[in-house]
């Protein structure tokens, strides 16, 4: 709770400094426009969303708090603030776990999402030097137990550079791929086909507010123009809806 109700610091900037001293008088309205303004002007980064979510729930708005706390995290994934925030303010609107359909999962995925896939291919780099290290005193020393220490420890070093390089390809690619989509509606049934349903038959499932998706397909209706996204919940139920009820991350 801490965590949300500070006010992570950015770059010294006169609009930045304004909007957070519009923050901290409390004119969340005035604050809001500032860092909007400001990811318009000089471009986004992770703290900015980050302050963003934090007005958003300051504002009781908790969907589009959520929505920028993602985005947060999409940008810098080792981003601690948003993270809590983002759990924090799902647990205040009883959203259950989309990590992933198993606890295994989401625990991998929480845990190599806490950093940037850059940060795991250093990581993967240091291993892979240290593996040759080990690979080198294996092979010229004399020594039975320095021998053993590199056999061995080159074995788990080798081991823990391919997890390494599988976590960054990972992070990557769900920062890269851009099919998250928060909904936006308190709200939304969706439909078997890319059309509204006409009757329950039509009906696949409803979604609450809040609620994470990945784009899974794409469909411009020719008549009216509207677009129908395929979506895929955490449990891998697939259905339809409108694009207009949900905010791509």
């Amino acid at each position: 709770m801490l965590a949300v109700l500070a006010l992570p610091m950015l770059a010294n900037n006169a609009n930045i400094d304004r909007a957070n001293q519009a923050y901290k008088q409390e004119l969340y309205n005035e604050a809001l426009k500032l860092y909007l303004q400001e990811a318009e002007k000089t471009g986004v980064s992770s703290a900015l969303y980050c302050n963003i979510g934090d007005t958003y729930y300051r504002l009781k708005d908790n969907v589009h708090a959520v929505l920028f706390y993602e985005r947060a995290l999409l940008l810098d994934p080792s981003n601690s603030d948003a993270r809590f925030n983002l759990e924090f303010v799902r647990g205040k609107m009883q959203l259950p776990d989309d990590a992933g359909d198993s606890w295994f999962s989401n625990w991998v995925d929480q845990t190599v999402s806490r950093f940037s896939s850059n940060t795991w291919a250093i990581i993967a780099i240091i291993t892979f030097l240290l593996f040759l290290a080990g690979v080198a005193i294996y092979m010229f020393m004399d020594n039975v137990l320095m021998r053993k220490i590199g056999f061995f420890g080159g074995a788990m070093l080798i081991v823990a550079c391919i997890l390494a390089n599988l976590a960054a390809f990972h992070v990557y690619n769900k920062a890269t791929a851009g099919n998250g989509a928060i909904i936006m509606p308190e709200t939304v049934t969706l439909s078997k086909a890319p059309r509204e349903p006409r009757d329950k038959e039509h009906e696949a499932f409803q979604l609450r507010q809040g609620t994470r998706v990945e784009i899974v397909d794409t469909i411009t209706d020719s008549a009216n123009g509207s677009k129908w996204l395929q979506v895929s919940t955490a449990g891998g139920h697939k259905a339809w809806l409108s694009a207009k009820d949900v905010e791509v991350i």
